[in-house]
């Protein structure tokens, strides 16, 4: 079982950033790839950013894409994700999961391939 704990959330007004965190608990954070996560009230839980087990492989989605960095410490057991000129319509609840041992540089994007999920920190932008 591996422990993923988000933070860094919180209420902002549109155009600030933020930068989440997700720690793990794992010894062997570089076996696993990471994503980011959100679900809006009312809506599906999305992928906004995944990286690979190599860091040099990163996906986001559409909506993010030019505003949304992601990026791992597996020193600190920490991946990231900045969030810059954030939109009311990031407003959600983002959270972080991990794969287990997919290829070095393999995108995982489909929430059935992330093995372990984080219980969230809470994003809330206003206009």
């Amino acid at each position: 079982q591996v422990h993923l704990v988000e933070s860094g959330g919180g209420s902002v007004q549109a155009g600030e950033n933020l930068r989440l965190s997700c720690t793990t608990s794992t010894s062997y954070p570089d076996l696993y790839a990471v994503g980011w996560f959100r679900q809006a009230p009312g809506k599906e839980r999305e992928l906004v950013a995944s990286i690979s087990r190599s860091g040099e492989v990163r996906y986001y989605s559409d909506s993010v894409k030019g505003r949304f960095t992601i990026s791992r410490d597996d020193g600190r057991k920490t991946a990231y994700l900045q969030m810059a000129t954030l939109q009311p319509e990031d407003t959600g609840m983002y959270y972080c999961a991990v794969s287990r041992g997919p290829a070095y540089d393999e995108m995982v994007t489909s929430p059935g391939e992330f093995d372990f999920w984080g219980q969230g920190t809470q994003v809330t932008v206003s206009s």
